[in-house]
């Protein structure tokens, strides 16, 4: 039977950390997009392919081999699929009208997110190596600790 994606407890990780498919093209869309809305800085990315990202896919139940999920951290739980990014774009003026996918239940959200990750190589690309952060954001990106970075916007 397949897995269940609902949220689970994310004891010492900190608030606003996304675990991401570095070497995806879509979620390195995703990251910019966050970037891009997140003008305090507040949250902090982790690519799957780094030695953090695969202690938190594996704590999760993420294959690292063939991520079919992102994650967010947000208020001392783990949201995955659909539901991690609704979780982001809540917080993001002009995109909280996202909230109404809440009115499909989370069977119906993870079919439809589970079809575009199933497919999303083929639909958007992949990367040989993980994303390069440009020097202007690469501080918001963990590959060992989540000490390794400056604890600014919330964290």
């Amino acid at each position: 039977m397949p897995r269940e994606w609902h949220p689970l407890p994310a004891d010492g990780v900190p608030d606003r950390v996304i675990l991401f498919d570095g070497v995806c093209v879509l979620c390195s869309r995703w990251v910019a997009f966050v970037i891009a809305h997140d003008p305090a800085a507040g949250y902090r990315f982790v690519a799957i392919q780094t030695p953090l990202g695969r202690t938190l896919a594996a704590r999760f139940g993420i294959d690292v081999e063939n991520p079919q999920t992102n994650v967010i951290v947000m208020g001392g739980r783990a949201y995955f699929k659909l539901e991690s990014a609704l979780v982001a774009l809540a917080e993001f003026p002009g995109w909280r009208w996202t909230r109404i996918a809440y009115a499909l239940p989370r069977r119906v959200r993870d079919f439809l997110y589970d079809r575009i990750a199933q497919n999303r190589y083929r639909l958007f690309g992949r990367r040989e190596s993980c994303m390069v952060p440009t020097p202007d954001v690469r501080v918001r990106f963990l590959s060992e600790s989540f000490a390794e970075a400056p604890r600014a916007g919330g964290l």
